[in-house]
């Protein structure tokens, strides 16, 4: 159980060490103007850091890294509850850990920019101000207009729930299958689609850990902003899609799937009919 947890903590930790440099970089921008960074550069950073936190990791834990996925697993995967609690924890420490340490590689250009918030996610926005301090890319009699709470609930549920049919197909043998250990690569595909495709409204936390983590530590280091209700919508939210999202696969994908039958059965058959 202790080296369980322990490659819970060690995967969370490359998960925001990454995922949250690559926020930071395109924030600051270190090299380059802050054009050359785009909304592409961060969901393929988050995606490669899924792919390493999962290689890491999952031999020694499973590669949760996620509340929501143990969760999940939980309900309708036999995963023990008596391991939910303490998986979660270590998960959250993980993030912290994991935020610290893009701090410390960041630091300089943070405090230069005010600290600004590169750990959590919040409500985007349509043709308004991108990131701060930059212009977006509105066009001339564009309304403009920000996501609610409501429309970030429902892009986290969404969200997740696709995050989680990744996750059972890149390891149900019933299914297609991944050979050659592949799957954290489908794993990190479906975290970048999900970027790409629906992680506008909300930032696409799909990861209760992912979030609040991350969103204490921006609390200790100072960075303004935060707002005070929305912290709660990245805890729930996902827990909510990751068990839609599982019950969905099972329901539409699992039941559906050719039954195997046992080697043993098939020989006997086999057998018989030669009779």
């Amino acid at each position: 159980m202790l080296g369980q947890l322990i490659g819970e903590v060690f995967g969370t930790f490359i998960l925001i060490l990454l995922g949250d440099g690559v926020v930071a970089n395109v924030g600051l921008a270190p090299r380059l103007d802050s054009a050359a960074y785009n909304w592409n550069t961060i969901t393929f950073g988050w995606a490669f850091a899924v792919i390493v936190a999962v290689y890491v990791s999952a031999g020694v834990s499973g590669a949760h890294l996620n509340p929501a996925v143990t969760i999940a697993l939980a309900v309708k995967r036999g995963f023990p509850w008596g391991k939910v609690a303490p998986y979660i924890l270590a998960q959250v420490i993980g993030a912290f850990l994991g935020a610290a340490g893009v701090y410390l590689v960041y630091k300089d250009g943070l405090v230069a920019a005010g600290m600004p918030n590169v750990w959590s996610t919040g409500p985007g926005s349509a043709m308004t101000a991108a990131y701060w301090g930059g212009l977006g890319s509105g066009v001339a009699g564009t309304v403009k207009v920000s996501y609610s709470y409501l429309n970030c609930i429902v892009a986290e549920i969404f969200g997740t729930a696709a995050l989680l049919w990744g996750i059972l197909a890149s390891g149900d043998n019933k299914n297609t299958g991944l050979m050659h250990n592949l799957g954290p690569f489908l794993v990190g595909g479906t975290v970048l689609a999900v970027g790409l495709s629906l992680g506008g409204p909300s930032g696409y936390a799909i990861n209760p850990a992912r979030d609040f983590g991350p969103r204490l530590f921006g609390q200790l280091v100072g960075t303004p902003g935060f707002t005070t209700s929305y912290w709660l919508i990245p805890i729930f939210a996902p827990i909510v899609g990751a068990i839609i999202g599982i019950f969905i696969y099972d329901w539409l994908v699992d039941a559906n799937l050719p039954k195997v039958e046992p080697v043993g059965r098939v020989k006997n058959e086999g057998a018989a009919a030669d009779d």
